[in-house]
């Protein structure tokens, strides 16, 4: 390194200053170890230096990634964000919501707390989701009390709330709708001969979760003229 001194300009009255020291220019790859990047720190610059260095790891440890700092809160987020999703979609039942949240791999003290979450604000209510089920499945699929029963225990509904839901399904109600399902059915069935379409409609209406009996009412007021159509013939 070298130094170079420069000539101080005269003052207006003639007089010299002292010469004054040129700027210091280092040559590339001598920088001294004591001119640290610190002294050029922009102001703030040093608390968020700061915050950084709190972060660091100790000396002979290692820091936790900030991803598992903010984990319960995050994946409390996620949580909420997966059932409502699947809450969208359709209604429900506990069991189903806790298997959507485990297929995510939430936590099981999470999925604890998210379920009991969405109880308290009604949006799972197996009670209510029993009577729903009963109703759609009987008036729209056509389902008979057996047929309702294990859709119910398919989603894992509790066997009280089922039985409760049930009574409003009404044994006049169950074989009305059987009846009429038995007629549908039977207009498609006339290119058999009627020990065949008995067969086919029995099989049909057994599958949908009717008694023996309410099967074998309807079928006979399907096939033998007994219901209000007047009854189908067959080959």
């Amino acid at each position: 390194m070298s130094v170079h001194r420069i000539p101080s300009k005269a003052s207006s009255s003639g007089e010299s200053r002292d010469d004054r020291l040129a700027p210091v220019i280092y040559l590339p790859g001598a920088r001294p170890a004591a001119a640290t990047e610190d002294a050029l720190l922009p102001e703030g610059a040093e608390e968020a230096a700061a915050v950084s260095q709190a972060d660091a790891p100790a000396a002979g440890g290692s820091a936790a990634p900030a991803s598992s700092r903010r984990g319960p809160e995050r994946q409390a987020r996620r949580a909420e964000n997966v059932s409502l999703a699947g809450l969208t979609r359709r209604n429900m039942s506990r069991w189903e919501i806790e298997g959507l949240l485990r297929s995510r791999e939430i936590d099981e003290q999470l999925i604890e707390a998210e379920v009991a979450r969405l109880e308290s604000v009604g949006l799972i209510d197996d009670a209510a989701l029993a009577e729903t089920l009963v109703r759609t499945q009987h008036e729209r699929k056509g389902l008979g009390r057996q047929g309702i029963v294990s859709e119910l225990r398919r989603r894992h509904i509790d066997q009280q709330l089922i039985d409760e839901a049930l009574e409003q399904l009404e044994a006049g109600d169950e074989r009305e709708r059987a009846r009429e399902l038995a007629e549908k059915r039977a207009s498609q069935l006339r290119s058999y001969d009627a020990a065949t379409a008995e067969r086919r409609l029995t099989a049909f209406l057994t599958r949908k979760g009717y008694s023996s009996s309410i099967v074998r009412e309807a079928v006979a007021g399907a096939l033998k003229g007994g219901s209000r159509s007047g009854g189908v013939r067959f080959e």
